[in-house]
Order: structure tokens, then C-alpha cells, then sequence
């Protein structure tokens, strides 16, 4: 599939988080959606050559849950790090208010939906000039030989290590065609799995990562991905292609009927486990109003309870500027406040929590100081 380019400038839902673990946690504790940005960052241990399970400015995760850091990641673009909780919060407040200075191109002291329809595309492009850079990092590490074609065996002997195996006998085998034994348990699960409680081995991981490298093979298909290819395999995002492919993968683990399609019921539909508190009932409720919201305000397009393949990929697209547009009119809608669909330095500074994941106080007082 061909690369596409940056605006205005993983693995399959198969192969996701730890099933067990989440099973040995207590029900209460299971999550509504993804974690946040802050707990990924504390939790990434090595440089992963598996797909993300998350694509910064990207509506989804690969396992079908509501991205709850989309907001920040297109208002902060690259600098997502730059407010955090211990941060001193006047240096933040003079942050937030540089970016707004920058969001408000006209200099009226007021942003408009098309001002930060313009803001979160820049953003985007931001997130995608990362993700071509770190792809470049993994890409090398699974060409030892520099010649930049990776082929599939390249790639899994790789995965293998990854995985506790030793390298000189998987080359081995691979050389002389011996079979393989690939029988622990992986990683990463689909949300079928977790809904089943069933645990998907290593073996099932490696044919989904060996046909979403078939679909990011250009024709005539040969196995061997450039470095542009290989981009598409780990960040679908860049390419038509392999969005239509992650997207069909979302549907085919969130679609219960087998239409095809996705109705309401099906895209809140709860992760297996029952609650046994009030906080467990709290996750739960916050679960299935976010994906009721996001569903029926701008997944399903045309408003008629049913949402298709095409209307997914629509919205998933993060180089649709349509989208943006309606992004930026429900993240003005979220502060505004008076009611005049504008944001203003007040209502930044009051909703900085939305915006940027900390809340800065003082907001009203500090506002025109911050000026």
C-alpha cells in the first residue's frame, strides 16, 4: 500500500493487551476504555516491533476502545509531555496560553471552529512526522542486512526473540524449513478473546501479524516490505489500504451477528466480567455512555442506528478535514460556557483538564496576567 502523506503540513485487534492479567484483576478495576497516555508512558519497558495497540490522533485503539486521549493528542500535537501533573502550574498556564495564542490565528482573543479545525490538523501532522521516525527505528532494527527489504522470516525470527526464543535456532529452523513450535501463550489478545476468556497463543499472533503483512504489501506481492510499506504495517493511519484493513478487523471482533456492520448494542457492549461495587458499576455506566455519545453524534453518519465499514473509516480517518471540523465544533462545545461557539482564554484555562489532562487552577484570576 502506498504511504500516504501528512495533512496541512496494530497488528490486527487480534493481538492486543494481556488477557490474563486483566482476568487476575479485580472486576472493579477493569478498564473503560484504554489507558491514558501518562500510564502507556510509564508502562513502555523496550522499543516494541509489534504494531501499537494505540495511534496517537487516531478516534479507536486497535482493540475497538474510544481513544480518551484523542482530544489532548490533537490540541497538544508533539508536545503531549509538556503538562504534567507536577508540573508548576504558572509555567502550564503560560503554556496553554501560547498555544492558544497560536490556535487564534485572526489575534481576536476568540477561537473558532474552523481556527482549531486548522490547529488540530497541523497537530495530526505533528503525530504522523513521529510515527514515520520511529517506524524508520524499527525498520532498521529488522533489516540486519541493510537492504532495505524486510522479509517476512526477517521480521518473525525478530517477534521470536522478542518473545523468549533464542535466535540462532529460530534462523536455523526457518533456514532448513523445520517446523516452528510456537506454543506460549503471547501478549497481546482481541477483544473476542477477552469476551470469550480465552487465551491466543503465540502461533495465532504470528498468522494475524503474517496477513496484515500481506496486506501491506505492495503488489506483486513478495513478502518483502520497503521501509514505506513496512510504515503502513505498524501505522494503518498512513495508508487507505491498511486503514480499510484495520477498520474490517474492528468490525469482524465488535460485529455479533456477522452483517458485517455495527449497531448500537454492539459497539457499547461491555468486556466480559461482572461488577461487584459501585465503582465497577461506575466504570460500566461511563463505558457505555461515551461509546453511546460517540456512536450515535459521529460514527453514524447518516443517523439511522446502524454504522458501516465505510462510516467507521470515515471517522477513523485522521486526515479527514471533515472530520476535524466536527472535532473542533465538540471540543468548543465541551467549554463554551457563554454559549457563543467560541472558546475563550477563560474557558480554556477552566477546562484545562479536557484540553491538556491536568487542571490548572486559579484560571479566572490568572487569565489576563497569563496575557
Amino acid at each position: 500500500m502506498a504511504p500516504r502523506q501528512a495533512p496541512l503540513c496494530g497488528l490486527a485487534p487480534h493481538c492486543l493487551w494481556l488477557l490474563g492479567v486483566i482476568l487476575l484483576m479485580d472486576v472493579s478495576a477493569r478498564p473503560a476504555n484504554h489507558s491514558s497516555a501518562r500510564e502507556r508512558a510509564g508502562n513502555k519497558e523496550e522499543p516494541e516491533i509489534l504494531p501499537p495497540d494505540h495511534l496517537n490522533g487516531v478516534k479507536l485503539e486497535m482493540d475497538g476502545h474510544l481513544n480518551k486521549d484523542f482530544h489532548q493528542e490533537v490540541f497538544l500535537g508533539k508536545d503531549m509531555d509538556g503538562f504534567e501533573e507536577d508540573a508548576e502550574p504558572r509555567r502550564s498556564r503560560r503554556k496553554l496560553m501560547v498555544i492558544f495564542s497560536k490556535v487564534d490565528v485572526n489575534t481576536d482573543r476568540r477561537i473558532s471552529a474552523k481556527e482549531m479545525q486548522r490547529w488540530i490538523m497541523e497537530k495530526t501532522a505533528e503525530h504522523f512526522q513521529e510515527a514515520i521516525e520511529e517506524s524508520k527505528v524499527h525498520f532498521h532494527a529488522v533489516d540486519p542486512d541493510g537492504d532495505g527489504r524486510v522479509s517476512w522470516d526477517e521480521y518473525k525470527v525478530k517477534f521470536l526473540v522478542s518473545k523468549g526464543h533464542n535466535e540462532q535456532e529460530v534462523v536455523e529452523k526457518i533456514k532448513n524449513g523445520e517446523e516452528l513450535k510456537v506454543d506460549e501463550e503471547s501478549e497481546r489478545l482481541g477483544p473476542v478473546a477477552r469476551r470469550q476468556g480465552a487465551c491466543s497463543p503465540a502461533q495465532e499472533v504470528l498468522e494475524n501479524l503474517k496477513d496484515r503483512w500481506y496486506q501491506a504489501d505492495n503488489p506483486p506481492s513478495d513478502l518483502l516490505l520497503t521501509e514505506d510499506e513496512f510504515l503502513s504495517f505498524l501505522h494503518p493511519e498512513h495508508s487507505r489500504g491498511m486503514l480499510k484493513f484495520m477498520v474490517k478487523e474492528i468490525v469482524r471482533d465488535l460485529d455479533q451477528d456477522g452483517d458485517k456492520q455495527l449497531s448500537l448494542p454492539e459497539f457499547i457492549s461491555l468486556p466480559v466480567g461482572t461488577v461487584e461495587n459501585q465503582q465497577g458499576q461506575d466504570i460500566d455506566d461511563s463505558w457505555v455512555r461515551d461509546r453511546k455519545k460517540e456512536f450515535e453524534e459521529l460514527i453514524d453518519a447518516n443517523h439511522d442506528g446502524i454504522v458501516t465499514m465505510a462510516e467507521l473509516e470515515d471517522y477513523m480517518d485522521p486526515m479527514n478535514e471533515y472530520n476535524a471540523l466536527n472535532e473542533a465544533k465538540q471540543m468548543i462545545a465541551i467549554a463554551d460556557e457563554n454559549q457563543n461557539q467560541h472558546l475563550e482564554p477563560e474557558e480554556v484555562l477552566k477546562y484545562s483538564e479536557f484540553f491538556t489532562g491536568s487542571k490548572l487552577m486559579d484560571y479566572a484570576r490568572n487569565v489576563h496576567e497569563e496575557f
